[in-house]
């Protein structure tokens, strides 16, 4: 049995991967949870899964939870000191690293520190601080595997053939989520209540968006660029809106290799928690006959900037990814609350990047200064698109 915390237990990733270590039985034991203010949700995930250890960043929250639960066994933590805690408690072997945005870069860089295997579905890790929590787990000597569809169906490609010299490039899958076909016309129209129904997937509010605006795959792109160290050059986009085949990899002989499952995240989830065990997971079997067709097409970037605004984030490096993340969770927010429209996003995150004179060299302090700026210029910039 491998005990595990979860970082974002609440959330879409956090409420699947708890449905996974129901469904494995005694495979996996939770010792720890995380969340940010759900108390209804997280007490009744302790009842379940009887963790040691929880904590909530918000204290008011963790007052509550903590006099709910003054009967229980379970040690609650609370505010960010109190989710690093758990990040890095001594019990665990493996932390699943799923807190939305930049808020789970520290605690997972921590958990790394302290000699935990990572399941990583906190994108913004690598986006916004690659270059130092790579280095960070070449120093402890810890796996982190992915947990997005696109980057672990890459891992699985390359146990084919992982050298670097057989390698030609990576092709990242998206979806083109609901506006796919959608006119510039349509496009300024679209409600926060369209962007949200994704036609193949079920996640989170920010990242269904991102995955409207195409801005999720450019993050995908410059995740990808550090988990396996290929330039983003090397690094390709195709819309498939089936979501059967979720990664390729082209080999410089002309061959491809491709990964298909059913669009279920839980069966990403589980292949990390598990790694590098196979077993049946709760995830249905692709019937090909029923499919028909797999369909590929070009991405537009005309329509749909945001993508070409993380490659030019990832061919800059340095703090530009981090603004470019920070000032997309600001837009989004904000197109939600349906204070600007969908086609402000990107200008909202290309007029940020414009102002923005990046550190190539960061450092950890640099890198939280960089969103913190972007945040609040993205937040006047916002203000200048309101409806």
């Amino acid at each position: 049995m491998k005990n595990i915390c979860i970082l974002g237990s609440t959330g879409s990733i956090g409420t699947q991967a708890l449905q996974v270590v129901d469904f494995l039985g005694d495979q996996l034991n939770v010792v720890g949870l995380t969340a940010r203010s759900n108390v209804d949700l997280i007490e009744q995930q302790i009842e379940k899964f009887d963790p040691h250890m929880v904590a909530l960043a918000d204290e008011a929250s963790a007052d509550l939870l903590r006099e709910r639960t003054k009967n229980k066994r379970v040690k609650v933590l609370g505010g960010q000191d109190g989710i690093v805690q758990v990040a890095a408690m001594q019990e665990s072997e493996m932390v699943l690293s799923a807190i939305v945005g930049i808020a789970g870069l520290l605690p997972t860089l921590e958990a790394i520190k302290a000699g935990k295997n990572i399941a990583l579905a906190n994108k913004e890790s690598l986006v916004t601080a690659g270059p130092i929590v790579m280095e960070a787990a070449a120093e402890a000597d810890v796996e982190i595997i992915p947990v997005d569809g696109e980057h672990s169906a890459i891992v699985q490609c390359l146990a084919a053939d992982s050298r670097c010299e057989s390698l030609r490039k990576l092709i990242l899958t998206a979806s083109g989520g609901p506006f796919r076909n959608a006119s510039m016309d349509e496009l300024g129209r679209v409600s926060p209540e369209q962007a949200l129904k994704h036609p193949n997937w079920e996640m989170g509010r920010r990242i269904t968006i991102d995955s409207a605006t195409l801005m999720n795959k450019g993050f995908e792109v410059i995740e990808a660029r550090w988990l396996f160290g290929v330039d983003v050059s090397r690094i390709d986009v195709v819309i498939h809106p089936e979501s059967i085949v979720h990664s390729m990899v082209e080999f410089i002989d002309g061959s491809m290799l491709a990964h298909l499952s059913t669009a279920d995240m839980r069966l990403q989830i589980q292949l990390a928690l598990i790694h590098p065990e196979r077993k049946e997971s709760p995830v249905s079997y692709l019937n090909l006959s029923e499919i028909g067709r797999l369909t590929f097409l070009e991405a537009d970037t005309e329509r749909f900037p945001c993508l070409s605004y993380a490659y030019e984030a990832g061919r800059t490096g340095g703090t530009m990814p981090a603004v470019v993340n920070g000032a997309d969770e600001v837009a989004v927010d904000a197109f939600l609350k349906k204070k600007i429209e969908f086609l402000d996003i990107p200008k909202v995150i290309k007029q940020t990047m414009d102002a923005h004179e990046p550190v190539l060299d960061p450092v950890l302090d640099d890198i939280i200064a960089a969103d913190k700026w972007a945040r609040h210029f993205a937040e006047k910039a916002s203000s200048i698109h309101t409806r």
